[in-house]
C-alpha cells in the first residue's frame, strides 16, 4: 500500500498564514513541501507550518524546515514557526537543531503568541504597461523612499526597479505590480507578474538602453531572487541594506 501523498494547504488566520502539511515526507515529496511552504510565505505577514499530520520518513528530511527558515529570512523576511501536536515531532526537530533557526511549538496558538513581528512598512502599486512604465516605477520608488525618510536608498532602489519592471514588460504579458517593504533595516524592491515562468535577468549591451542589467542589480542588492506565488505568477525581488533606519 502506497504512502499518503503529501499535501500542503494554506489559509489566512488573522495576522499570519497557516500552512498545514499532511501525508508522507520522503525524498520524492521533499521538494513539494519546501516549495509549498515558500509559496505560502510570499504574501504573508507571518507563516506558521503545522506538521501534526505529517509522517517523516527519515530524520534528515527535517532539514527542509531549516532550509525554508533560511530562505524566508532573506525574503520576504517574515516570522516563521513550525508547529506539531506530536511530542516525537518536536523532539526530532530539536535533535536536528531546527529550533536554532525557527520556533518549534506544540500549538498554533502558542506559536502565534511568540512570533516576532518587527515594525514593517509596505506599499504596493500597479504599474500600467506603457513605454513610460519604468519611469513611473522610478518615480514611485522616489516618493515612497522620501515618505519613509530613507533618501539614501533612492538611487539604488530606482536602479533595481528599472531592471525588474522592464524584465516583466519584456518577458510577460501581464501588468507589473510594484511592492516595496521596509523591515529590520532592509528594503525589498519587488515586482509581481502573472507569468509563472522563472525570471532570468539578462545582461544588456552598453548601447541597448533600458535597465542596467544583472551585474548591477547583484552588486546593489544584498540578495535577489524569483519566487512563485501561491495564487499563480511570480515575484522577482531584491533586498537592499538600509543604514540608520527604525524599520
Amino acid at each position: 500500500m502506497s504512502a499518503p501523498r503529501l499535501r500542503v494547504s494554506r489559509t489566512q488566520q488573522g495576522e499570519f498564514v497557516l500552512a498545514r502539511a499532511a501525508g508522507h515526507l520522503d525524498l520524492r515529496s521533499y521538494p513539494d513541501l519546501r516549495d509549498g511552504l515558500l509559496k505560502s510565505a510570499v504574501d504573508a505577514d507571518a507563516l506558521i507550518a503545522d506538521i501534526s499530520e505529517l509522517e517523516i520518513d527519515d530524520p534528515a528530511l527535517t532539514s527542509v524546515f531549516a532550509l525554508v527558515a533560511l530562505r524566508i529570512g532573506d525574503w520576504p523576511a517574515v516570522p516563521f514557526a513550525v508547529v506539531s501536536e506530536r511530542p516525537d515531532h518536536r523532539a526530532l526537530l530539536r535533535n536536528r537543531t531546527v529550533d536554532r533557526l525557527t520556533r518549534v511549538e506544540a500549538s498554533v496558538d502558542g506559536a502565534a503568541a511568540v512570533l516576532d513581528r518587527p515594525p514593517q512598512l509596505r506599499v504596493q502599486r500597479e504599474i500600467p504597461r506603457s513605454t513610460g512604465a519604468a519611469v513611473r516605477a522610478r518615480e514611485s520608488v522616489r516618493e515612497i523612499c522620501e515618505d519613509w525618510a530613507v533618501p539614501g536608498l533612492i538611487d539604488d532602489a530606482k536602479s533595481v526597479v528599472t531592471e525588474l519592471v522592464e524584465n516583466a514588460l519584456q518577458h510577460t504579458d501581464s501588468t507589473p505590480r510594484l511592492r516595496l517593504e521596509l523591515r529590520r533595516n532592509r528594503c525589498t524592491v519587488a515586482v509581481t507578474d502573472d507569468d509563472p515562468r522563472p525570471a532570468v535577468l539578462r545582461e544588456r549591451l552598453a548601447n541597448a538602453g533600458g535597465g542596467l542589467g544583472l551585474k548591477l542589480v547583484a552588486q546593489l542588492s544584498r540578495v535577489w531572487g524569483c519566487s512563485p506565488r501561491w495564487t499563480g505568477g511570480k515575484v522577482v525581488w531584491a533586498v537592499l541594506e538600509v543604514s540608520g533606519t527604525s524599520g
